[in-house]
């Protein structure tokens, strides 16, 4: 469990490399995200002091397959190392020939994605756990929501520690309660829970390990028009109005309200789900230039800025277009093969100024410290992707203060998302106990 930016891949490597030294493995399994997986790749040509053969298993299933029985073809010496996306360990086909190779070690790189016990992939890599003798999980956030997100990481990592019942592990550490009493509302034996766990983990943190600069977090507000103030608290008060009259109230249908409001405050509204967003105010385009010709233009610096919205970086991209400045841009539509290319782009040259990235897709797995600022046009209510995205730029290799900059539409939804994260939220049981003050 290791804080952002400490060297977890660089120590997985480490711990691999004395494993297939000592003659303990011969095939190495990492699971990780879409994202990172070319970045696996990557590190281990830096830094493998072993003999190896490394593949990225990517592509349709004939592609992995093909890639995954070359890879066992490999005739000379060395540890076969096959890195995959979290999403294909339990696709049909895929699955089955995973288990059939029988790597000794299997790695799951940000483990959180499988807290969820019962999801198709976490019961994938349960069952690659189940016949690997190593194991390890990577991850700086395995708590996001609640504390039974530990269970499955656990599950797969060793199931002696919490054992294999999901629901005997939250009788025993969870006190339930609300609507069918299916809802965590409090916390028991603790300590138990934490000495338990800590058996087999380490821990490392930034302040432990690294001499890094200070980090500065700034709040830049931004203003409506009078007629962008009364589109939001119309389209407010219609959200509570709704959610009122609607019955049972769940995160889901919070979230949804939620999302339409933040989208608005990011300068979007979607008449109805099934139309284009509609672009209705710049309040925050116009912040962000702002930082752009201060930072970028005249100060000659680099600079990443994060958002949620493909909306927001399509238009967010075109204002940069229009100023003439050369940036990078990754979201959940850039292709794998390219990710790789733009980081290293913005990393390297120095024509390139401003890199965008959307928060769920570049919060992983990439290194932006050539710029010391990022600015975050919007949030989403993940406080592991908000940390990760924070991590991007302070981190090994940084030599200067980090600044972050949150823009925020003055007395709205963004002030509410924002404080959610900085108190770590259970964001679950926030919007459904508490889901009005998100909409004063």
């Amino acid at each position: 469990m290791c804080e952002m930016g400490t060297g977890k891949t660089l120590t997985a490597i480490a711990i691999t490399g004395a494993l297939y030294q000592a003659g303990k493995i011969r095939r190495a399994l990492v699971i990780s995200p879409t994202s990172v997986v070319s970045v696996w790749i990557s590190e281990l040509e830096r830094h493998a002091a072993f003999p190896y053969r490394a593949t990225a298993l990517l592509g349709d299933r004939q592609q992995r397959l093909r890639a995954l029985r070359e890879l066992d073809k490999w005739p000379f010496r060395g540890l076969k190392v096959a890195v995959i996306n979290y999403e294909a360990t339990w696709r049909e086909g895929i699955a089955e020939a995973l288990l059939a190779w029988r790597p000794e070690l299997v790695i799951a790189d940000e483990s959180q994605r499988i807290k969820t016990h019962n999801a198709r992939q976490s019961k994938a890599v349960h069952k690659l756990g189940d016949q690997a003798e190593y194991k390890l999980i990577l991850s700086g956030t395995p708590v996001q929501n609640n504390a039974v997100d530990l269970f499955s990481q656990y599950r797969f990592l060793d199931p002696a520690v919490f054992g294999t019942n999901f629901y005997a592990f939250r009788n025993r550490y969870c006190v339930m309660g609300g609507f069918n009493r299916q809802q965590i509302v409090g916390y028991r034996n603790m300590d138990e829970l934490i000495r338990k766990a800590h058996r087999i983990a380490y821990r490392v943190t930034k302040g432990e390990c690294l001499d890094l600069p200070e980090e500065t977090f700034e709040n830049r507000y931004v203003n409506f028009r009078p007629a962008d103030r009364k589109l939001y608290d119309r389209l407010r008060r219609t959200s509570v109005a709704e959610l009122e009259s609607g019955g049972r109230i769940t995160a889901p249908t919070v979230l949804t309200k939620l999302l339409r409001l933040q989208q608005l405050t990011g300068g979007f509204l979607r008449p109805d789900e099934s139309a284009r967003p509609e672009h209705v105010n710049s309040a925050k385009l116009d912040a962000l230039m702002d930082i752009v010709d201060d930072y970028v233009i005249c100060e000659g610096r680099k600079l990443v800025v994060f958002a949620r919205f493909t909306a927001e970086i399509d238009l967010i991209s075109k204002a940069l277009k229009e100023r003439g400045i050369r940036f990078g841009c990754l979201d959940g539509r850039t292709p794998v093969s390219e990710r790789d290319r733009l980081v290293a782009e913005f990393q390297n040259d120095p024509g390139m100024k401003v890199f965008v990235a959307q928060i769920q897709t570049a919060g992983l797995g990439i290194t932006l410290h050539a710029a010391s600022t990022a600015v975050f046009y919007s949030l989403d209510f993940n406080y592991a992707s908000y940390t990760q995205a924070l991590a991007r730029i302070h981190r090994v290799g940084q030599h200067h203060p980090c600044t972050y900059i949150h823009l925020l539409v003055e007395n709205t939804v963004d002030e509410k998302v924002l404080a959610s994260l900085r108190k770590k939220d259970d964001i679950a049981r926030a919007l459904v106990d508490d889901w009005r003050s998100y909409f004063e």
